[in-house]
């Protein structure tokens, strides 16, 4: 489980301050996916990297399965598996490479590591490319082999920015399907989405942001009930064109 409580941010620019997270609160719970959604610039991925420790908070309070990330980040990280903004690979490794580093840097052992990896190829489709050198990847086989290294060391807490961003057809409806079979394993998953569809069909609870606060939360079903919608996406209009926000 994840919680975030009154979570705030701020950078210094040459014009001023500008507040980029100002209170946020929200609980994703194991066995769900959580949608973060909201337009651009209102603070999802600052949420998300304050979540995942890239960032402190300059106020606040984060927990990963009861654990303080203030106190204890390392922690932290063993308790999660991330695919951040940036989707970088070496490009000089195999996926299988890729993939294998990052099971060392969280100690498993060569078995385990090749035990893992011929998991996650298999639930990502990723067979043919493993042995293949990443520079000329296409951004579906890059964002795969981004995953398949972030959760390498099993972990029960998923972070992912944008998954599918930029992905054909076919790859986004396998990435849906992997997302599915995580929170069929009982993970907790949060992920953050620009689509709309995606977040409805996808999303047990759904947390709007807006101008770096949550201005509702709720499944689907129940945030077309709050504002009297009959669609997500109009919903959704309304919750961030109104000052007050609306919260199940």
């Amino acid at each position: 489980m994840i919680t975030a409580n009154d979570l705030h941010k701020s950078f210094k620019t040459k014009t001023g301050v500008v507040h980029a997270v100002e209170g946020v609160d929200f609980e994703a719970r194991d066995g769900q996916i959580t949608g973060l959604l909201g337009p651009n610039g209102a603070g999802k991925t600052t949420t998300l990297r304050m979540l995942y420790t890239l960032m402190q908070p300059d106020r606040g309070e984060i927990r990963i399965d009861g654990i303080d990330a203030r106190r204890d980040p390392a922690a932290v990280r063993r308790a999660l598996g991330v695919l951040p903004d940036a989707r970088g690979v070496y490009k000089r490794l195999t996926a299988r490479e890729n993939i294998a580093y990052f099971g060392e840097l969280h100690g498993l052992s060569r078995a385990a590591i090749e035990e893992r990896t011929r998991a996650l190829a298999a639930a990502l489709d990723m067979d043919d490319i493993l042995d293949r050198q990443t520079e000329g990847f296409s951004q579906g086989q890059r964002t795969k082999t981004a995953i398949a290294r972030a959760l390498v060391h099993d972990p029960r807490n998923v972070i992912l920015d944008e998954p599918t961003n930029g992905l054909d057809v076919m790859t986004t409806r396998a990435m849906r399907g992997f997302l599915r079979k995580l929170r069929d394993e009982g993970r907790c998953v949060i992920f953050s989405s620009h689509i709309m569809q995606e977040v409805a069909a996808l999303c047990d609870r759904i947390v709007i942001v807006a101008k770096g606060k949550v201005v509702a939360a709720g499944s689907a079903d129940e945030l077309r009930a709050q504002t009297g919608e009959a669609n997500l996406e109009d919903a959704f209009v309304r919750v961030i064109g109104s000052d007050e926000g609306l919260h199940a």
